[in-house]
């Protein structure tokens, strides 16, 4: 495993795996590392495609930067649904074109404002959290 900058960690796709898989080089995947297994997109950085290992998944993983690792990476065709809390539901539909704007964003992208949502400590912060992500996609 790779770490290609301060933050950021992946693992190089070799270009015969590449065309294995058939789904190009932003192909979404599933990935199986040390028996943890994730979705993900493939990224090209420096003009190498690499599946891209975070820190929360390096963690529930137990592998680091430097690591020799056997990767199980195959297409993921399945569909991405991310379940959306019932408050932040509540304000998406609440306003206009919100709930079809945040369902029109990647999945990744709804994580990301999931995220913010949830790991919100008090009601306060998490309301005010709700209310940021609906200005957001609203425009």
């Amino acid at each position: 495993m790779l770490s290609t900058g301060k933050t950021t960690t992946g693992i190089e796709v070799p270009p015969e795996v590449l065309e294995g898989l058939g789904g190009g080089r932003r192909a979404k995947v599933a990935v199986t590392l040390n028996g943890y297994r994730y979705r993900t997109t493939l990224g090209v950085m420096g003009g190498r495609v690499l599946v891209s290992v975070s820190a929360e998944v390096r963690a529930a993983a137990g592998v680091t930067a430097g690591d020799e690792l056997e990767v199980d990476l195959v297409l993921d065709d399945e569909p991405r649904v991310v379940e959306v809390p019932e408050d932040l539901a509540a304000a998406l539909a609440a306003a206009p074109g919100a709930a079809d704007a945040f369902a029109a964003l990647s999945s990744s992208a709804q994580r990301r404002h999931l995220q913010a949502v949830e790991s919100a400590k008090a009601a306060e912060t998490r309301a005010h959290r709700v209310a940021a992500v609906v200005t957001d996609v609203a425009g």
